[in-house]
Parts: structure tokens; sequence; C-alpha cells
């Protein structure tokens, strides 16, 4: 007889069923969803007074619920909007931090170009006079083009620059030999004698190689945070996978379903779901470092000797010195190219003006003592930046669950861990779609790699190219940046809208997913085991009564 009662007893114990994590007998009240679920903007139509049975949930654990289909789709809407928005918003921030560092400096070189175009037209007339007057067009169209190959004007400076001697040497030749007729085929063979005789002396060779590397490198670093924040824009609108969308469902709205809403969820339950869902945002890690090592390099070149404000602000007493050097050999160079090109014959309009300039002295340009402490603020706020922002993608996960979603503690047995309120015990996965294989909370299919990320991936190294080149002193071909990837690569499509291709599951061959709980339930049948225990106990305990009697 102590044996039939043991049984029993063990079997009666089988008959108390577990609602939420009261372990009481009583359907508990769903008061608390309902209040949550209406203050969401959620009509309570449908919604239970107290918990029903959840076999019809397809994404929350199958057993005791209060909640129905029709809240479960809401509210899995309703986190995948939260955290698209978490993660636009955390993308907006870095944006408009690049932003700001992008005005900031293109404010700056446009200032200090201006600033120099300013020196040049106060300062050359009354030095100059008429050989400035008659041949302002040349100044001004040199500034324009500088302006142009800064703004991303697909030209060569060198040749600008080889263009502006060309065009001077030409119209101070003529200005310095008014007495002569001087025609086009003239002035074409003057031309090709200043590269032996160089009469603007070495100021030309110099300044091209001083000016190259320095608008080169200007270019490319504003053209740089551009791309990085246009990157991140359009990375952070790419819409969450719907396996995702489930993981994120289960993780955040689950718990109020299942009537243990305060249970946050657990730290490294959370850093799994979200590495997973940004498992392709973590793989622009390698290039997102790499431009921003690059920018930092090229950074350096804005300070020293051949700063942009040293370069930007010398031009026009670079430029004077050339032509002073040109008016002190201008009887020199004129007898050779008497005999290089032929005697000219007489019958100009006025005699030349030379010793006129001559008496008139040099060109002088007072530099600004608040410009290198300006340029050094703006070096050290951008290179402060660019540090910060190189672990951004592989961070997020763990930032969005810090900030706004997890409990901090990693050993709290209260959290929630997607089925219950209890320790989460998987290990947290690496950063990176190939990490993602046996990740227990999102399905990811690791072939099939996001196409909108992938082409800013290969922006970021179009770039990265780029800056290395600028850091060498290398023009590159610039194009407007909106061209440098084909295709849909714009990250503004709806979240329902984006077209994906068919799914091709990884195998599942490499080793057995293990959980320290049962996994999320697939089947209705599943979710009925719970509720079926009280009836299979009492029907065991009424056979091992009548076996007893016997």
């Amino acid at each position: 007889m102590d044996f039939a009662v043991v049984i029993a007893l063990v079997l009666c114990a089988l008959t108390v069923p577990g609602f939420g994590d009261t372990g009481s007998g009583k359907a508990q009240s769903c008061s608390d969803i309902r209040q949550f679920y209406n203050g969401n903007g959620f009509s309570l139509k449908g919604v239970p007074q107290s918990e029903i049975s959840g076999e019809h949930l397809r994404i929350c654990p199958q057993g005791y619920t209060c909640c129905t289909s029709v809240m479960e789709d809401s509210l899995s809407n309703l986190s995948r909007t939260e955290m698209q928005g978490l993660i636009r918003d955390a993308g907006r921030a870095l944006q408009a931090s690049l932003n700001g560092q992008y005005k900031a400096f293109d404010d700056y070189l446009l200032e200090l170009l201006n600033r120099s175009e300013v020196v040049l037209q106060e300062s050359y007339p009354p030095v100059l006079g008429f050989l400035y007057t008659q041949n302002t067009r040349v100044f001004t169209e040199l500034y324009t083009e500088l302006r142009r190959y800064y703004r991303g004007s697909n030209i060569n400076i060198e040749e600008a620059l080889n263009e502006f001697w060309a065009r001077l040497l030409e119209r101070l030749f003529k200005g310095a030999n008014g007495q002569y007729l001087i025609g086009d085929d003239y002035l074409e063979c003057v031309s090709k004698q200043s590269e032996t005789l160089r009469p603007f002396g070495d100021t030309p060779r110099d300044l091209k190689l001083k000016v190259t590397r320095t608008f080169v490198a200007a270019r490319s670093f504003v053209q740089g945070l551009v791309i990085s924040g246009e990157v991140v824009r359009k990375v952070s609108q790419v819409p969450l996978s719907p396996e995702c969308v489930r993981a994120i469902m289960k993780m955040t709205y689950c718990r109020h379903c299942r009537g243990v809403p305060s249970a946050r969820p657990c730290a490294n339950y959370c850093a799994n779901v979200l590495k997973g869902c940004l498992a392709n945002h973590a793989d622009l890690d390698t290039e997102w470092r790499n431009l921003a090592d690059a920018m930092l390099q090229v950074a350096n070149r804005f300070e020293g000797a051949s700063s942009v404000n040293v370069v930007f602000l010398s031009l026009p007493k670079r430029i004077s010195e050339a032509i002073t050097t040109m008016m002190d050999n201008i009887d020199t160079f004129n007898t050779k190219v008497f005999q290089a090109c032929g005697n000219l014959r007489e019958g100009g309009t006025s005699n030349n003006g030379l010793e006129e300039v001559k008496k008139r002295g040099k060109v002088t340009v007072q530099d600004s003592p608040t410009s290198g402490a300006r340029l050094e603020k703006l070096v050290s706020d951008v290179s402060r930046r660019l540090r910060d922002m190189q672990s951004y993608w592989v961070s997020l996960p763990s930032t969005l669950c810090s900030d706004r979603v997890a409990t901090r503690a990693q050993g709290d047995d209260k959290c929630w861990n997607g089925m219950a309120r209890a320790r989460y015990l998987p290990e947290v996965m690496g950063d990176g779609l190939a990490s993602q294989i046996n990740n227990p909370e999102v399905e990811i299919d690791i072939t099939k790699p996001d196409m909108t990320i992938r082409q800013q991936i290969m922006q970021l190294k179009i770039m990265t190219n780029r800056l290395r080149n600028a850091f060498n002193g290398n023009d590159v071909d610039f194009q407007d940046t909106s061209d440098d990837v084909s295709g849909s690569g714009s990250g503004m499509c709806a979240d329902d809208n984006c077209a994906r291709g068919p799914r091709l599951m990884a195998p599942n061959t490499d080793r057995p997913k293990l959980y320290a709980y049962p996994p999320e339930n697939k089947k209705v049948v599943k979710g009925s085991a719970n509720h079926n225990l009280p009836f299979i106990a009492l029907y065991l305990l009424s056979l091992v009564t009548l076996l007893l009697r016997r």
C-alpha cells in the first residue's frame, strides 16, 4: 500500500498546472497587458480578461497566455517599428556628427580659398598695375578651377595649373613687349621655350607639387566625411528581415503575453538577437575601420609646413614671386626667345611699363595668426570623432541592448530569456554574418548577404583607395559620389516592399543547437503538451487505482 500511495502522490503532483510564474491553479488576470496594449493605441476588442491556452501563438511560447493571434501580430509590427527606429536614431546621431565635421571643414577650406583670392585682388593692383588689371581673368579662372576641383569636378589639377602658367606667360610677355606685334603662332613658340628657359623660376614646379598634394588631400578628406555619412544613412534604413522581426518580438513583447512584463530581456539573450539581426551591418566593420584609418592619415597632411592654410594663403605671394622673377629677367628671356622664335616687328600700341612695375616693389601678404589654431582644433575634433566611430558597427548591438533593452546583470536569473523568467545560458555569438550559423535566436541564411550593405562595403573600399592615393600625393579620378555604386543601393525601400531572393538555408550539419531551455516552439502540438498534462495524469492515476484494487 505504501508503494501505491507514493505513486499516487507523484502522479498528483503532475496535475498542478504552471500559470505564468506563479504556480497558481487559477488563470491569471490579463489586466496588465490590456493596459499596455491599449496604451500603445490598439483596440481592446478580443483581448482576453484572463489567461487562455496559447496553441494559436506562432512566435511566443505556447503556454498559457494573454495574447491572441491578432495581438501577437500587432505587437510584432510594433517591435519591428521600434527597433528600426532605434537603429535609425543611432545612425542619425552618427550621420549628424559626420555632417557637422564635413560642414566645419568645408566652410573653413572654402573660406581659406576665398580669403586667398581676396588678398590677391587687393594686393596686386597697387604693385602690378596694368599687368594685373589687363589680365584679371587669368587669376580669376585659376581660383574658379581650384574651387571646381575641390568640389569634385573631374578635372586634372596639374593640367589646370599648367594652363594657368602658360596663359600668364603669354599675357606677361605681350604686356612686357607692347611695342611689338605678337601673333598666336609666336606666343605658341614662346610657350614651348618656357620648359627650358623657366621664366618663372622654380615656383611653378614647387607650387604644383604643394597645391596638388594639398587639394587632393582636402578634396578626398571632405568626400570621405560625406561618404561615411551616406553609408550610415543607407545602411540604417535597411529593413529588418522577417526572421529578425520574429526574434525581436519574442525578446521584447512575448514576456508581456507570458505575464512577466517586468522581466527585462537577459543581456546575452539580447546580444544574440541583435547580433543576428545586425549581422550584415557588422560586416561593414573592416572597411569602415580602413576608411577611418585612411582619413586619420590624410588629416595629418593638414598640419605642418604644407598645411592647407599655408598653401592656400600663400598662393598670392608665390604667384607674385614668380611674376617678379620673370620681370627681373625679362631682357635675358626676350633675347633667348628672339633667338629661338625670331625677331618681332614693331607696330604695337604702347611701350612696356616694366620699369614702373619694378619701382612699386613686391606683393606682400600678411599671414593670419589665427588660421593655424583654428585648423589645429578642426583636425583634433575630427580625429577624435573618427577614432570614436571605428567600432560603431560591431558595437551597435551592445549599444542598443545596454541603453534601451536588456538588463545589465549578466548572471541575472530573473531576466527574460525568451521562454520564461530565468537565466540565459547559450553563449554569445561572434560578429558578422559568418558567425551566426549557429545563432540560437535568429534563423539566418549566411549564404545570402544583404546586397544594399554589400554595395556600401564596396563604396567604402573605393573611398579608402582614394584616400590612400591622396595620402601618397596621387590625384585620382573623382566622380559624383551618388554614381559610384549603381543599382538599388539607396537604402530607401520600404520595409515590406524590398524584394528578397529565394532562401537557401545553410545545412545544419556542423553541430546540433544546444539550448538551456526548450527551443522556440515551431508546431502547435508542442505548445499543447503542457495543457494536456493534467488530463494525462488523472487518466494514469485512475488506471493505477484500478490495478491496486485487484
